[in-house]
């Protein structure tokens, strides 16, 4: 007879043995009165242990909040501002989404979830200084479902539960049969949750009114607005003015005929363009032409270190070569690395995706970090002239110009030419005169015949 009391029961409950025990206690009792000794066994408190049991697996388990910390960012770089939170309090996140900004004196960090979870708080607001460990926010680690969905996941079990409840005990499936009409009704808040995205809106309100008051600027006003420099307006402020303290700056100029070069770039700039994928430039030329001047003139690529202002020459058999590239926030210069064993098509296409890291915000330490020379071009701007500061603790600076078409005499007559204004700064302390010369006219000879650079 128990074996026939436990195929009655729903398979929950023939899991417990204290029920299954209870049914080898009735063997000897009749069929019609099995039931009723199972009932006896639920006033006993048996069947709420299994329903216990039940809503403990059927119930999202809690778990302790996650602190989320300020990541490490480079060995030099400390602290940094709070510039944006990219969530909400109570918004769910997925695993390395990215939650929040913190700007630096180089390089704008993300900082993402170590796990998916809902936001609890934030400990620190915007614009506040944090530095590399502290906490920022708490994170309640968990699925989807438990947390966008918490409410529906209560309540959507309950109707198919109530099936083997009413089996076990009637009255508690009557009561869970009137509830089923709620859950259609609960699933009409679904779309507030969508009226929740509209969040992100509010950050890009931000940028907004800085842009519309100078419109609103009248005639004869004479209002004065007063903004906080950026980390990194801050720092590149530091080492310019660290630079001219430091070497001993002096700029010497070459003019450079562009013809060559520019009917180089009409040929064959369509072929590489549809065979590698990359716009050829003269920021390739000149980077190439840099590097087989250094060559023979290797303090070009080299450096003074040491203590109280450096004692030592390093020189270098490789060139990393940092690109000046204009920000929003400032001028950036990431480095194209080993660029002595890149051809120019290599070479334009490293300078291309830097370039498109740096307008989209995503450059990180290790694209900035080190750098050997620095190539800067200001002629993209419309600039004729200019003096560039160098680049600590590298050696000299290259500054193009803009290309402007010029009288010049070409073997005893004058042509109309487009020119452009080559502008070396060098530390003085570690290259002469006679050196940084000679390094700019053989940049200027391989720019006026690029088939030298293949000699």
């Amino acid at each position: 007879m128990s074996a026939q009391c436990l195929r009655r029961m729903p398979a929950a409950l023939r899991a417990v043995p204290a029920l299954r025990a209870g049914a080898r206690a009735v063997n000897r009792l009749p069929a019609a009165r099995c039931y009723s000794a199972v009932a006896r066994a639920s006033s006993s408190g048996l069947l709420n242990l299994t329903r216990d049991r039940q809503l403990q697996h059927s119930q999202p388990r809690r778990f302790a909040s996650t602190v989320v910390k300020v990541p490490q960012m480079a060995e030099s770089i400390t602290e940094g501002t709070l510039k944006q939170w990219s969530k909400q309090v109570g918004d769910y996140v997925e695993q390395d989404e990215e939650i929040a900004t913190i700007e630096t004196d180089k390089i704008d960090v993300s900082v993402n979830a170590p796990e998916a979870g809902t936001i609890q708080e934030f400990l620190v607001n915007e614009e506040d200084t944090v530095t590399v460990g502290q906490d920022l926010l708490r994170l309640e680690p968990g699925g989807e479902p438990a947390g966008g969905k918490k409410q529906e996941a209560t309540n959507e079990p309950k109707a198919p539960a109530s099936k083997e409840q009413e089996t076990s005990s009637q009255p508690e499936g009557e009561q869970e049969q009137s509830k089923p009409a709620p859950p259609k009704q609960e699933e009409q808040p679904q779309p507030p949750k969508q009226e929740s995205k509209p969040e992100p809106p509010k950050k890009e309100s931000k940028p907004q009114p800085p842009k519309e008051e100078p419109k609103q600027a009248t005639p004869g006003s004479r209002e004065e607005r007063r903004v906080k420099m950026n980390r990194m307006r801050l720092r590149i402020a530091e080492r310019l003015k660290q630079s001219q303290n430091t070497a001993a700056s002096l700029t010497t100029f070459q003019e450079v005929d562009m013809s060559a070069i520019m009917e180089f770039r009409k040929l064959y700039k369509d072929e590489v363009l549809k065979n590698r994928g990359v716009k050829l430039g003269f920021m390739s030329a000149f980077s190439r032409a840099s590097i087989l001047a250094a060559r023979d003139v290797p303090a070009v690529n080299a450096s003074i270190e040491g203590p109280n202002g450096g004692d030592t020459i390093v020189y270098r058999d490789f060139v990393d070569i940092s690109v000046a590239v204009a920000t929003e926030k400032g001028l950036v210069t990431p480095v194209v690395r080993n660029a002595e064993s890149l051809d120019m098509v290599g070479i334009e296409k490293a300078i291309a995706e830097l370039g498109k890291k740096a307008r989209d915000n995503k450059l990180t330490i290790e694209d900035m970090a080190g750098g050997t020379f620095t190539i800067s071009n200001g002629g993209v701007f419309g600039s004729l002239m200019g003096t560039p500061i160098i680049n600590l603790p590298q050696t000299a600076v290259l500054g193009l110009h803009a290309i402007k078409d010029k009288p010049v005499a070409i073997n005893g007559k004058v042509e109309i030419r487009p020119m452009m204004y080559l502008a070396l700064t060098y530390d003085h302390r570690l290259l002469d005169g006679r050196e940084a010369v000679t390094f700019l006219v053989k940049v200027k000879e391989f720019i006026e015949d690029p088939r030298k650079m293949l000699l």
